[in-house]
């Protein structure tokens, strides 16, 4: 091993290299740079400053250009694949790409954009989308996507804090079957975003809006933007936003080269990404596993794009998919494995899937259930990563380890050079009890700070507030026997009944193995002076929320968990709300629950949901 050799310590598996590379975070990341082939200049400084998660400073005189480093190939092979759910397929070559590219940022540039503007896209997941993304990094600017699901508040609260010079969007989108035209809602939007300079649309748009530039011309009037420039390695690349379920989102300042060493760390070692494969992971533009999957062109391997919904017109289309184009990551949410196992859909029993080694999920905690579920329903020797992090680092905290043992209903363990630990509410750590997931070490892609916080006031009280000196990520978790780490669900939608602290994907995880339960979703409601648990419940079709059902519902918290866990009021909704790329939403519920203004119900996918709950 490279890192034995150039230390002389002995590091026989990947465990004790976890504790060498957190140990020893200078000479890991310098060795991380080599080893994944970072282009551009490292300089003689691997961290600087005080080492503290706040005062430490990664590669300060590195320079990269974060296009230039996921635009390595240069060849007939396929670098982007295009499926929608309507059967439209495309394949973009890494040549085609790289010339697209080229010609969008000689575009861009002779729209007058520079390093540090501001480029917007809402846009579907589209190999367009991609270009535009790779065009405004090769220039310097700043990306911020989101997805055309989101109505003109959603837009607003997001891109008008950020000021774009440019705006990419689509003419409309697909999901389950139904066409969304997009120009009355960007006709909307559009004259509020003062600082928009230019439209440029894939689609009809131009000829329905006026002063819009079509994708075709703005490629073929781009010319060239002639070599790559290097940026400093903290130059800022991505804003990224919150869910916005508590206020306004905030906007999420990303490092160029922190993101792009950090996700070739997680591809290379954690997902055993390589030169040549196939990487796929369902995601809208809104969501930070875009930004993820697109960076895995950095290690040579092809991405797939979907557009549309995962179950149109069948629960088939992604597996489908899958054997079409050999995809070797196949990447899902928690959710939608926990779908296809109650439509007691077997993805095996069709289809081959020869190719697939690794089989990614995250989003929401993989429960038991569902790990049990892949390895009988779909393949028996794949190696699934779940994995967990967030929008806050564009990475994870913790994740897979394909050397390692899949142990059922936990994460393997801490990422690399990752010193995570589990704290107490006075900040002591905990072997196995429950309690919050924490981060001591500072790692490159810890976010700029949010966009507008001149004083870093936000981003301090965001992360840092919770425990002197540690990144509190917010979410409620425990170690294991192995190792490895369980997440219960949000800390701050977590419910305290009697003064004990419940994760709410306990009581889900248990719940939803009840037949008649398709869904439910769990909340704290002020109650006689204390806090009481209230279930809500979405039925499979046919079933009826009775008292038999309630007393099942109860017995099996009761058996399985403890008698706090048990609902005092347990109700059916048609509906349960959620975030656009598919999280519960405890928090607005609560807030509806118990009479509180919800404070952004356009992050909402289904805000009507909402309603459902107010008589609860």
């Amino acid at each position: 091993m490279e890192a034995e050799r150039r230390t002389g310590a002995a590091i026989p598996d990947s465990v004790a290299l976890q504790r060498w590379s957190v140990a020893h975070l200078g000479p890991f990341w310098d060795l991380a740079w080599d080893l994944t082939g970072v282009k551009g200049q490292k300089g003689n400084v691997t961290v600087a400053g005080d080492g503290s998660l706040l005062g430490a400073q990664f590669f300060p005189d590195g320079r990269v250009n974060f296009a230039e480093n996921l635009l390595r190939r240069d060849d007939d092979g396929v670098a982007i694949w295009f499926a929608r759910e309507d059967g439209e397929r495309r394949a973009l070559t890494w040549t085609a790409l790289s010339a697209q590219v080229d010609a969008m940022a000689g575009f861009l540039l002779g729209r007058g954009v520079r390093a540090g503007d501001r480029v917007a896209a809402w846009m579907p997941n589209l190999p367009e989308t991609v270009v535009a993304m790779l065009a405004t990094t090769a220039i310097g600017a700043v990306f911020s996507s989101t997805s055309p699901d989101f109505g003109p508040a959603g837009v607003l609260d997001r891109f008008g804090q950020i000021e774009p010079v440019v705006l990419f969007v689509a003419d409309a989108y697909s999901y389950a079957g139904v066409k969304h035209d997009c120009v009355g809602r960007l006709r909307e939007f559009r004259p509020r975003l003062a600082t928009v300079r230019d439209v440029v649309v894939v689609g009809d748009v131009p000829a329905r809006v006026n002063g819009a530039i079509g994708w075709d011309d703005a490629l073929a009037g781009g010319g060239s933007m002639g070599p790559f420039v290097s940026q400093p390695f903290d130059h800022a690349a991505f804003i990224l936003y919150s869910s916005g379920t508590t206020g306004p989102p905030k906007c999420i300042v990303h490092r160029a080269g922190g993101i792009l060493l950090k996700h070739l760390v997680e591809h290379q070692f954690g997902c055993d990404i390589r030169a040549g494969d196939t990487v796929f992971w369902f995601t809208t533009c809104g969501w930070m596993m875009w930004n993820w999957l697109t960076s895995a062109l950095a290690s040579g391997a092809s991405i797939v794009c979907f557009d549309g919904s995962p179950f149109h017109p069948g629960p088939e289309v992604l597996w489908n998919l899958a054997d079409d184009v050999g995809i070797t990551m196949f990447g899902i949410s928690a959710k939608y494995v926990d779908a296809l196992r109650k439509g007691g859909f077997r993805p095996r029993d069709r289809h081959e899937l020869s190719s697939v080694r690794t089989i990614g999920s995250t989003g929401s905690p993989l429960v038991n259930e569902s790990f049990e579920f892949l390895y009988d329903a779909v393949l028996d020797d794949v190696h699934v990563a779940s994995v967990s992090g967030g929008t806050d680092l564009c990475g994870c905290l913790v994740g897979g380890d394909p050397t390692r043992p899949v142990w059922t209903g936990e994460i393997q363990g801490p990422s690399l050079a990752m010193d995570i630990d589990v704290l107490d509410d006075e900040g002591a750590p905990l072997a196995s009890a429950k309690g919050e997931l924490v981060c001591r070490s500072p790692f490159p892609s810890m976010p700029l700070g949010f966009w507008g916080d001149h004083n870093g006031s936000r981003y301090h009280d965001a992360y840092f507030s919770r425990f002197s000196g540690v990144w509190a990520q917010g979410d409620f978790a425990s170690w294991t026997s192995h190792g490895g780490i369980v997440i219960y669900g949000r800390s701050d939608a977590t419910l305290n009944a009697g003064g004990v602290r419940i994760g709410t994907a306990e009581i889900y995880r248990q719940v939803e193995t009840l037949p008649e339960i398709a869904e439910a979703i769990a909340i704290g409601q002020e109650w006689d002076g204390d806090t009481r648990i209230v279930l809500f419940v979405r039925l499979s079709d046919g079933a009826d929320l009775d008292r038999a059902l309630e007393d099942r519902i109860r017995g099996v918290l009761r058996d399985n968990c403890s008698p706090r866990h048990v609902p005092a009021v347990i109700r059916a909704v048609a509906d349960i709300p959620r975030t656009r790329s598919g999280k519960l939403v405890e928090l607005a519920v609560a807030d509806v629950v118990n009479g509180r203004p919800v404070r952004n119900r356009e992050a909402l996918a289904n805000p009507e949901a909402l309603d459902l709950f107010a008589e609860a």
